[in-house]
């Protein structure tokens, strides 16, 4: 018998991202024949992965065909690399064109709900490979996904309001649902990224797993990170937490030692796509849709309001914070706050002339050059 295809765009070749087949292994390991899992990638690795304006329609597209794919168990959302998953909307698109064109902004927020609703609609349960960095934009469709296995190299936080925008594309919707009111807070304003350790303490991911091997070929956790102990002297939690002072410095050293294998990243999703295998599908289904209402209550209330936020916020605080971020030097990728907050306290125009003058030197001289090329 012929089957229909229920896809949008049949026959339709990915440019922006990659869409693979991958086997389903068995309880005894081997590849079941006549299932696969699917794998969407987002492939922009000298940006860390951050997506374009092309890539979030690839993607769309990609979770559509994977939710009517018969034969797959489940799909898997990643990036190429070991440096990062995501780190958000790309920067060099939100400095150079969608900064002070609140419209442009508006049709691009569009395609990004879309992005994130084609996740939380998927008729196969997803799974987040997190392969590094998982920040601001990239949080947001990490936490639209129903799992989340990390390799402890990851990152996980968010961009806005240290940035000039505000996590709600997702983050202010979901976060609280995985780690609580208190640390949701704290990881939407301050914008402090967690360790993968951490991350799985509190909840938001399922699993960390070790990425490092060191000279010997032997697996080791995250030198940067603590995780020989829970308690400090004083009775707080510090698993997972980034070490400081001259740990820190230790662990620096460290890591330039080490090498990066995924293998046992890769080894995390095959188990989970076994484990889910051996369920009955539709009854796996029903049960993610159950769970995924929590998320669509808040997204579906708030995701148009929040995108017409976003677009007017072009004109004002995001468009001195996304070129700060996209054309400062590493050590000057914020702007002048105590300045910013001081001539609004005067009663200055949030214009050109103001966004100028908070800029740190380094993002105002190559912001200038790349206008004058």
């Amino acid at each position: 018998m012929e089957l229909k295809n229920h896809e949008l765009l049949p026959g339709y070749e990915f440019r922006h991202i990659r869409y693979e087949e991958k086997p389903v292994l068995g309880r005894d390991g081997k590849a079941i024949e006549g299932l696969h899992q699917i794998w969407i990638s987002l492939d922009n690795e000298k940006q860390l992965n951050s997506y374009t304006t092309a890539a979030v329609k690839d993607v769309i597209l990609a979770f559509r065909r994977a939710s009517c794919d018969r034969r797959a168990v489940a799909v898997v959302f990643t990036a190429v690399g070991d440096k990062s998953f995501c780190t958000g909307g790309n920067t060099a698109e939100y400095a150079s064109y969608y900064s002070n064109r609140p419209l442009e902004y508006l049709q691009y927020m569009r395609l990004f709900n879309d992005m994130v609703t084609s996740i939380l609609l998927c008729d196969k349960p997803v799974i987040c490979r997190v392969n590094g960095m998982r920040i601001g934009g990239g949080q947001e469709i990490g936490m639209a996904c129903d799992f989340s296995v990390a390799g402890d190299h990851a990152r996980f936080g968010q961009a806005g309001p240290v940035h000039g925008s505000a996590p709600d594309g997702g983050s202010t919707d979901f976060l609280h649902l995985y780690v609580g009111v208190g640390k949701a807070a704290e990881s939407l304003v301050l914008c402090e990224p967690w360790s993968a350790h951490k991350a799985a303490r509190l909840g938001l991911i399922n699993e960390s797993v070790a990425v490092y091997r060191d000279k010997g070929g032997k697996l080791v956790a995250n030198p940067l990170v603590v995780t020989d102990k829970y308690l400090d002297e004083l009775g707080n939690v510090v698993h997972g937490e980034w070490k400081s002072g001259d740990a820190a410095k230790a662990g620096k050293a460290a890591l330039a030692e080490l090498t990066v294998d995924l293998g046992e990243l890769d080894k995390a999703v095959d188990r989970l796509v076994t484990k889910l295998t051996y369920t009955f599908p539709d009854c796996t289904r029903k049960t993610l849709e159950s769970w995924r209402k929590k998320k669509l209550e808040h997204w579906t209330a708030n995701a148009e309001t929040n995108r017409s936020w976003l677009a007017l916020n072009m004109n004002t605080e995001a468009a001195a914070g996304f070129p700060a971020f996209h054309y400062g030097d590493r050590n000057e990728r914020e702007i002048d706050f105590v300045l910013l907050r001081t001539r609004l306290a005067e009663g200055a125009l949030v214009d050109e002339a103001l966004t100028s003058e908070v800029l740190l030197p380094s993002a105002r001289a190559n912001r200038a050059k790349d206008r004058e090329g």
